[in-house]
């Protein structure tokens, strides 16, 4: 299953629902994805990078870069046409203005080529990609936009145009949402905004067209898919409905409901034995062709409004936050996919407009993820309905059960809730804090339950409350030790004892309210940090209760690394989001980055990463324990990268060495036990085994072997470079090693001179001197010696050949 996310293209197992490649190499958001129709094992992609690529994607290698320049919005491709595809740029000079065109792809050596010979098909088209349709075997392409319907016929080089009456009827509304084409006949099916489906015929002619209508959908069809044959159409919208129309009659029809979420996109495998349904909730389903649920794909839930914020769980060290109405998500970093969702509200959301449901709005876990508080509330006018949920993690179900449910928590909204995140305290003396508008903040400790038929020993009750002058508690957090909490009251910041729950001191830093609080950690333990909403941020000393120093930063998120002293503060100032990040005890940060992104960031979370990293720019080191994500306005989770931008763009095609934390396969198990069993065998006999660092390191070799066959050059222009890669140098020989090869091509005539005599006296006594300095050395006969002397002489030049 291939599918366009962000700049990537990814590559899941239908069997098993995992990511078997991450195809990146766009700058861009990409914005179509087609199989190639010359070779189904390639595939095209597009992207507002202004760039088409060609992939081989049962790899993830690219082949073909063609750039074209222009914004593609779009891609199509057809069988018919071998060395063309189609997509859709914005026109020159007009806004809001988009055209069909014809990109021929030129031919060439190069993996970077350009496109720059276009055609134009159609003019005034959508920018949507299930608003273009090609018909039967590519003879004619069809563009809907407003009330109008446009087809050109290629052969004919024929236009033909249609329109409905734009004014509303009856309820109705005749504006087309999407379109598809009959694999077989000439047949077109259109979506429209009233939830009408209609299938035109006819079409060749301007005023004897025909059109039946089918109607089920009660809000607007978001697209149409026929499936091979032509004899099924299948039709999603809002209702999260799957319907399959049979003989494009409206008795005939089939339902699978309860989908989820609106139906965006419909696609069909080549085969025809499965479709799948991509979702407004970032999911993808796949269907049998029996329209039996199969499997479902669910990534990053795009949420209204995430009012939880960014929350780590401690156990999957998951980012969790809002998810689909009244649940909570557990979102995998690594797998990108969500782990699992808890239903917190346990109630029917009801899709309708207008109408107040309770939702989610806070969430905070103990320290060993072993407790999480939820708050979720009705938004009424006078009195809004509170709910505080305790959950308790079951190991034996491996999920979330509900402990405690407290009604009206506060008398007014809760801003903020934190436990006593100390990984020293027992669950006996776990304890949890909310603030709320209602003046007051309330501390909940666990009890022991006495009634013997309870099912369950502990349960949560209040067991303090605490208030400041009649202000508003904003926000709460506890010291890194526990001692000590922290609350806001609007302007002011108290400080109490967590045992005794005394008020030990307050800050002030008028003008403005107090917006973020947080303690530092580790060597920074004694400062406390406050940024207030006129553009201040503040850090005090809790050893002399004094104001440390302070910032005009206009500061929205404040977040320490639960890992290090680092504290992360993201600033929103002239349409543009940045990072400062700095330790306490210094006034200057660490790291800046201006014009982080355009959007306005709202969210931020440390994620301890699984293993420290050990290598990166100096700049980064405050990254090496921890990951750093933001959520922004739009919806978009954006994380800090270590690595530069070339290095997270170089294509898969430059990085074919195996990597050594690959997983072994049965066969290298064995090929590696047999050559260890070898290599102690010649030990043991004496022998002196030659290792040949090449044979093991050489990129030459790595790159033939592990790179695949149909991308290989030809064996003749391979064959030399693997052959050099093998032989060894002269330099990397050693005396004993060139001995050793005389040696079996040994002359057997002997010298019994007076001058040979005196060398081998001088070699014993070098040999005497070997053994004083700790070296055993056997002494040789004399036919050893007359051969080695012989030896000595010999020209060994004639080697340097090789």
């Amino acid at each position: 299953l291939l599918c366009a996310a962000g700049d990537f293209v990814k590559v899941y197992s239908v069997a098993t629902e995992e990511t078997l490649w991450l195809m990146g190499g766009h700058g861009d958001l990409v914005t179509g994805i087609q199989l190639n129709p010359q070779n189904h094992m390639q595939l095209y992609s597009s992207s507002l990078d202004g760039s088409i690529k060609l992939w081989d994607f049962m790899d993830g290698i690219p082949i073909k870069t063609f750039t074209v320049g222009s914004k593609l919005l779009a891609l199509y491709t057809l069988a018919n046409v071998e060395d063309s595809v189609f997509v859709v740029i914005p026109k020159k000079g007009e806004r809001d203005t988009f055209q069909l065109v014809s990109v021929k792809l030129t031919k060439g050596a190069g993996q970077d080529l350009e496109a720059k010979e276009l055609s134009v098909v159609l003019e005034g088209v959508d920018a949507s990609p299930n608003h273009i349709a090609f018909g039967r075997e590519g003879e004619y392409v069809v563009s809907v936009k407003e009330v109008n319907l446009q087809v050109y016929f290629f052969r004919r080089k024929l236009l033909n145009r249609f329109s409905l009456h734009g004014v509303k009827t009856k309820g109705g509304d005749n504006r087309f949402s999407c379109v598809a084409c009959h694999p077989t006949e000439d047949c077109i099916a259109t979506g429209h905004a009233d939830g009408k489906i209609r299938l035109w015929r006819n079409f060749h002619h301007r005023k004897e067209y025909t059109y039946s209508t089918l109607h089920w959908h009660h809000d607007i069809v978001m697209d149409l898919a026929f499936s091979m044959e032509g004899t099924r159409l299948l039709s999603g919208g809002v209702e999260a409905v799957l319907v399959q129309w049979h003989n494009e009659s409206s008795c005939q029809k089939d339902f699978l409901p309860r989908l989820g979420s609106p139906i965006e996109y419909i696609s069909m495998s080549s085969d025809g034995a499965l479709c799948c349904t991509l979702h407004t909730d970032n999911r993808i389903t796949i269907i049998n062709s029996n329209l039996r649920f199969s499997r479902s794909i669910q990534g990053l839930i795009k949420s209204r409004d995430v009012k939880t914020g960014l929350v780590v769980d401690p156990r999957t060290k998951a980012l969790v936050m809002n998810g689909e109405p009244g649940h909570l998500q557990f979102y995998c970093l690594q797998s990108d996919q969500q782990l699992f969702s808890l239903d917190i509200v346990q109630r029917q959301y009801i899709h309708e407009a207008g109408l107040k449901q309770s939702d989610l709005v806070k969430v905070a876990f103990s320290a060993q993820g072993t407790w999480l508080a939820t708050v979720e509330e009705r938004e009424e006018v006078t009195d809004p309905e509170l709910e505080l949920k305790l959950w308790f993690y079951e190991e034996e179900t491996q999920s979330f059960k509900l402990n405690t449910r407290i009604n009206t928590p506060h008398d007014n909204h809760i801003t903020d809730m934190c436990f006593r995140d100390t990984d020293e305290l027992e669950d006996d003396s776990l304890i949890l804090v909310t603030t709320g508008r209602d003046c007051v903040f309330k501390v909940w400790a666990m009890v022991e339950d006495s009634d013997p038929e309870a099912q369950q020993s502990v349960s949560w009750s209040c067991d303090f409350v605490g208030s400041y002058h009649n202000y508003q508690a904003t926000n709460c957090c506890f010291s890194e030790d526990g001692s000590l909490l922290a609350v806001s009251f609007e302007e002011t910041v108290t400080l109490w004892d967590s045992v005794t729950w005394d008020l030990k001191c307050t800050f002030c830093h008028p003008p403005g309210n107090i917006r973020n609080i947080c303690f530092g950690r580790l060597t920074c333990s004694k400062y406390l940090i406050g940024a207030t909403d006129y553009g201040f941020l503040c850090c005090w000393n809790l050893l002399t209760c004094a104001l440390e120093w302070s910032a005009h930063l206009n500061v929205v998120v404040l977040q320490p690394d639960p890992l290090s002293e680092h504290i992360a503060a993201v600033s929103w100032l002239s349409k543009e989001s940045s990072l400062f990040v700095f330790k306490p005890n210094e006034p200057r940060p660490i790291y800046i980055q201006r014009n982080l992104c355009k959007e306005k960031i709202l969210l931020a979370a440390f994620v301890p990463r699984d293993e420290p990293e050990t290598s990166g720019p100096e700049k980064y080191l405050w990254l090496r324990r921890s990951q750093l994500f933001f959520l922004t306005d739009t919806q978009e989770l954006m994380t800090l990268s270590t690595k530069s931008l070339e290095e997270r763009l170089t294509p898969s095609s430059k990085q074919l060495a195996v990597e050594e934390s690959l997983p072994v396969t049965p066969f290298s198990l064995l090929l590696g036990k047999h050559r260890r069993q070898q290599s102690q065998e010649d030990i043991d006999l004496g022998k002196l085994v030659v290792h040949n660092k090449h044979e093991q390191a050489s990129p030459a070799v790595r790159e033939l072997l592990h790179t695949p066959a149909h991308v290989l050059p030809s064996a003749s222009f391979l064959c030399p470079i693997f052959i050099n890669s093998l032989l060894i140098s002269k330099e990397n020989k050693s005396a004993e090693e060139v001995a050793d090869e005389v040696e079996m091509e040994s002359i057997k005539t002997e010298d019994d001179s007076d001058e040979e005599k005196d060398v081998t006296e001088m070699e014993q006594e070098d040999t005497s001197h070997m053994e004083l300095l700790g070296e055993i050395t056997c002494k040789l006969s004399k036919s050893q010696e007359k051969e080695l002397r012989k030896i000595r002489k010999m020209d060994y030049s004639w080697i340097s050949a090789f």
